[in-house]
């Protein structure tokens, strides 16, 4: 085989390798400008809902300047939801099992 049929198989291995690299590249601008468009279009939607639930942020007060009663309120409250919430949990597991196991 002569040498320069070397040289035209590998100019057309790299000019195909190029031409698949920006077509990659393509597809992935356009891929890209569709999410983004998806995007701000979701942005919109999430500004105009209004959850009407207050700020965590808004609330916080650092602990340090509280009196320590208050805080050891606020804990102790914490705690006494933390387990209602764990207990009405427990209590949906359990309906759950018994249907489950009286399905049959």
């Amino acid at each position: 085989m002569p040498w320069w049929s070397w040289l035209l198989i590998w100019g057309v291995l790299v000019a195909g390798l190029f031409a698949v690299l920006i077509w990659c590249a393509v597809a992935l601008y356009r891929k890209a400008g569709t999410t983004l468009r998806a995007l701000e279009a979701l942005n919109d939607q999430v500004s105009s809902v209004d959850l009407g639930v207050p700020s965590v942020c808004a609330s916080f007060s650092p602990a340090v300047f509280a009196d320590s009663a208050v805080v050891l309120r606020n804990v102790e409250q914490n705690r006494a939801d933390r387990a209602h919430r764990s207990q009405v949990r427990r209590d949906a597991r359990i309906v759950r099992g018994k249907l489950m196991r009286n399905a049959r």
